[in-house]
């Protein structure tokens, strides 16, 4: 079970993360394309590790591979910036992990309105 400090620093990190990658690792390298959203974050106990949860959504599944690459080999350049914004001892190593939840959610809608269409004809 999580504390509430544990709760509540991985929404900070979810938060500051998502402003990193927006401003930051945009203008730091040019391989960033389609709707990057930091869904999550989950800081261990110890405060040494966290998983940071993305979603992706691209053009075609090559250029969201792509972006996702991008994220996680600048995951020390995002460290850098984290450890400049937030006033702690240590930042934790960041682990990102692909979250289908957008895509998920996006097949869903496909298939109810292919319902929805079905049932009028």
């Amino acid at each position: 079970m999580r504390s509430k400090r544990g709760g509540r620093l991985s929404s900070e990190y979810q938060k500051a993360v998502s402003e990193v990658i927006f401003h930051k690792l945009r203008d730091h390298t040019g391989g960033l394309r389609g709707l990057v959203s930091v869904t999550g974050a989950d800081v261990s106990p110890d405060l040494k590790n966290a998983k940071i949860y993305v979603s992706i959504l691209g053009k075609t599944a090559e250029e969201e591979d792509e972006t996702f690459a991008v994220i996680c080999a600048n995951a020390g350049f995002i460290r850098h910036e984290l450890a400049q914004m937030m006033r702690m001892r240590t930042v934790p190593e960041l682990r990102f992990v692909r979250d289908g939840s957008m895509e998920y959610g996006e097949k869903i809608d496909r298939l109810i309105e292919k319902l929805h269409e079905d049932g009028e004809d």
